[in-house]
């Protein structure tokens, strides 16, 4: 299948487009990944650092890998990967992107109906009084950050040992189940529960189109197409080929 014929059943499909998205679009503005070769958990343990009972017995130990993550963020910007799905939906042609990132990039591009299945860093709360901040305005020169009240804050994010919250799960499952086409860009969908979400797009009848650089558990398994390359040169590329079928 050529990009002109994926383009083809995206104008068809329209805003039942969809897009799953992991850590390799976000690797590309320099976002360091969590998993896989090079990745934060192969330096560490993330149950002895990242689990949310070793962040209730030491939270610092926790913020001494998050904190460095987040001001890092600051001056880390969306790619063309970024810009390219949010231009889609801005044209109609994409309805959601589902990401397991927690990064915001997505929406800093311009993206608009995001679903973010592990939260965002973007956000902290205190643990004792629920208070919510932008991390941007949060101390972080003494680890772990707090709050006025004197609670330690920690980001809207989902930690080992927590469960997806409901509503994220819900809404990803229901437009899986609905979309004509589903991009899955740069995860090598092993994670679940959101590797689950192109499976139940395929057994719906969406046609799945994979974004990676190297094949995954997914080519051979689950994907209709495999499109090698970095999203940022392969997405660009989707878009024109959209954008001239649309014509």
């Amino acid at each position: 299948m050529t990009l002109e014929d994926i383009a083809k059943r995206m104008v068809e499909g329209g805003k039942s487009n969809a897009a799953l998205t992991g850590a390799g679009i976000s690797v590309e503005s320099g976002v360091p990944p969590f998993r896989g070769k090079g990745g934060l958990w192969e330096k560490v343990d993330p149950v002895e650092f990242a689990h949310i009972e070793a962040f209730r017995r030491d939270p610092a130990k926790y913020w001494s890998i998050r904190g460095p993550f987040i001001r890092d963020l600051r001056s880390i910007r969306p790619n063309a990967g970024h810009e390219a799905l949010a231009a889609l939906e801005a044209d109609g042609m994409l309805g959601a992107v589902i990401t397991q990132n927690i990064d915001g990039l997505h929406q800093e591009a311009g993206s608009r109906s995001v679903i973010e299945f592990h939260g965002n860093v973007a956000v902290l709360y205190c643990v004792e009084c629920r208070r919510r901040i932008p991390s941007a305005e949060a101390p972080l020169d003494d680890l772990p950050p707090r709050c006025g009240c004197g609670g330690v804050l920690r980001p809207d994010v989902v930690m080992f040992g927590e469960a997806i919250p409901p509503g994220p799960m819900i809404r990803s499952q229901e437009i899986a189940g609905s979309c004509a086409v589903m991009l899955v860009v740069g995860t090598s969908g092993v994670v679940q529960p959101a590797a689950s979400i192109p499976l139940i797009a395929r057994r719906a009848g969406a046609l799945i189109v994979e974004i990676n650089p190297d094949e995954t558990p997914l080519t051979e398994a689950v994907s209709d197409v495999f499109l090698a390359g970095k999203s940022g040169e392969v997405l660009p590329r989707l878009l024109e080929a959209v954008r001239r079928a649309g014509r």
